[in-house]
């Protein structure tokens, strides 16, 4: 996810290019899917105006995006919140996520240059080996680059929108229970047997892993969440 440039000045940002509403979406959108915004919190539209220098419009048009991506909610007479995700709304996600991607996979096995898959694999596999001494990030990154890289080898353009329209409530999920040791182990290990049959040229074992490990998980992020009890 890619943040804009800002400008600190004495103390608030300021915002410095003429896309104010993408910039502003960027930012909150980063600060809720990071977890620097807790899910159940309240967004103070007037606060959020002030610390950007902006009016209320590009405030108002910002968080009803963010409410039609899932990831605040508007409750009558008493404001917007950031959303607690449902066990539906992973189950949703997951099972957008399972059509979607087996499909990609068994293009992506028919056609992603070999050099590539090597290359994913051993990202993945220099991934997990940070994972286990505490250093997530690279598994992060791992996981959204083979995620990504097989959707978009198959150059269908509705089919990377509709992945790219549930891109932030997926990185938003990872961060709130994705550090499961178990989580990590399973995910990198079914990433390796998703690669090596597309290395293969095995379009049917690609497609059965890449469907297995989406629910998996749908299973994983549940009980990761549910320990944080941040699901509902």
């Amino acid at each position: 996810m890619t943040t804009p440039s800002v400008h600190h000045r004495r103390g608030r940002t300021t915002l410095v290019v003429e896309r104010i509403s993408e910039q502003l979406y960027s930012i909150l959108c980063e600060r809720i899917t990071s977890g620097e915004y807790a899910p159940g919190s309240r967004l103070d539209p007037q606060a959020i105006a002030s610390e950007f220098g902006v009016s209320r419009t590009p405030v108002r048009d910002t968080l009803a995006r963010l409410e039609h991506d899932r990831l605040v909610e508007t409750r009558p007479r008493s404001g917007t919140f950031v959303t607690r995700p449902t066990r539906q709304d992973v189950h949703e996600v997951c099972q957008l996520r399972k059509g979607l991607e087996w499909l990609a996979t068994g293009v992506a096995a028919e056609t992603m240059p070999l050099e590539q898959i090597a290359d994913l694999r051993n990202e993945a596999v220099n991934a997990l080996r940070a994972a286990e001494q505490g250093d997530y990030e690279p598994f992060f990154a791992s996981d959204t680059r083979i995620h990504h890289d097989i959707v978009a080898t198959t150059g269908n353009s509705r089919l990377i929108t509709a992945r790219e329209s549930v891109e932030p409530f997926v990185y938003w999920l990872r961060v709130l229970g994705a550090t499961g040791p178990h989580r990590l182990a399973g995910s990198t290990h079914r990433h390796l047997e998703i690669l090596d049959a597309m290395a293969a040229r095995n379009s049917a074992a690609a497609q059965e892993a890449a469907a297995i490990h989406l629910t998996e998980v749908e299973e994983w992020t549940l009980a990761d969440m549910a320990s944080h009890d941040i699901v509902t």
